[in-house]
């Protein structure tokens, strides 16, 4: 339901991300037209640890906010007095990592006299695709999947949700992450394991596909991940080699299927005939095709954002924004981040 907002008249919204390693900024205007999108990345930093150093990553983001969001306003064409409503990413993620982008955003928010809005973060990544599909609207069935979160969710409306499954172990890039590392790929695991599976036979490893019992639709993959690094333990052991390709391959395929099976499924049980990817997974490749194929042997229409809007970044957070704004939420001094929120929750 939309607040008694003018919706004839254009909305600026300048997005703020920092919930995990990207410092981002962008404007955006009636959540669905990107005038600018800066992201200053911390990968090749936090890939020296093998992963996400949150102390470091919230020093970073001190270094680099100022900046980003200054380039952000240059690209875009606007000053200060051109933005009318502030969004800020202020959970879920690393606390100290959010604490950078929410103060920054109030701070704004005050000396700009502009309002401020707490956006949910997996909301935003929902959001990234009215940013690439100007023509999608709710309700739609979404398969929300990163490094840490697997939902599959019904978006009844904007910024109402439904959480129809999960996972109950593992997110599907928490476990790509573990198995990147396992075979030396490195950090971060998604792209290099999608890379790595090009060539491979998908059908060389039988690797299992968890179920949830009388959960059809939630998802498990501490069973795959598991399997994974029994089977090369036990190369080793023997002294075999070990087919990269192959194994990349393989385990992409046991994770692709579950996803794909359960999302079109829900989609197919429920009635809905959209389907929406979202979160950084969405940008894999195998995943998209095969999501593609199986939509359309169902009549589904499937969509994705672009691989730049699948992982962090502030325009979708300034799309979420937009469409919070215009149901009337609104924050105050009191916003505070909240690393630990759930999908559907509000902030207070």
């Amino acid at each position: 339901m939309m607040n008694n907002i003018d919706t004839k008249k254009d909305i600026l919204v300048l997005g703020i991300e920092s919930s995990c390693d990207e410092t981002a900024a962008a404007v955006v205007r009636n959540g669905r037209k990107v005038l600018s999108n800066v992201i200053s990345s911390q990968i090749d930093i936090h890939t020296i640890y093998g992963g996400v150093v949150p102390e470091i990553a919230s020093r970073l983001h001190c270094e680099n906010i100022n900046g980003v969001i200054r380039l952000a306003l240059e690209e875009a064409g606007v000053t200060a007095n051109d933005i009318d409503v502030i969004a800020v990413t202020a959970g879920p993620g690393l606390v100290g990592a959010l604490l950078i982008g929410v103060s920054e955003a109030k701070a704004l928010s005050y000396a700009w006299n502009k309002p401020l809005v707490g956006v949910h973060h997996i909301e935003g990544h929902v959001a990234a695709n009215f940013i690439t599909n100007k023509d999608l609207e709710p309700p739609f069935v979404c398969l929300i999947v990163s490094g840490g979160h697997t939902h599959l969710a019904v978006v009844k409306d904007y910024g109402e949700f439904e959480i129809i499954g999960k996972s109950q172990d593992d997110a599907a890039g928490e476990a790509y992450d573990k198995v990147a590392r396992a075979v030396g790929l490195g950090y971060p695991g998604g792209p290099k394991v999608d890379r790595a599976s090009v060539g491979g036979n998908p059908e060389a490893i039988k690797f299992p596909r968890g179920f949830v019992k009388d959960r059809p639709y939630d998802f498990t993959f501490s069973g795959l991940k598991s399997s994974v690094l029994n089977y090369i333990n036990k190369a080793k052991m023997m002294g075999e080699e070990i087919n990269i390709a192959d194994l990349c391959a393989s385990f992409q395929e046991a994770v692709v299927e579950s996803l794909v099976s359960r999302s079109v499924g829900c989609a197919k049980e429920l009635g809905y005939k959209k389907l929406a990817l979202a979160g950084g997974v969405s940008a894999n490749s195998r995943l998209r095709s095969a999501m593609k194929e199986a939509c359309a042997r169902e009549g589904i229409e499937c969509c994705y954002p672009e691989p730049v809007f699948c992982t962090d970044n502030a325009a979708m957070i300034a799309a979420a924004g937009y469409y919070e704004y215009l149901n009337g939420v609104r924050s105050d001094a009191s916003l505070n981040a909240v690393p630990s929120l759930r999908l559907g929750e509000h902030f207070s």
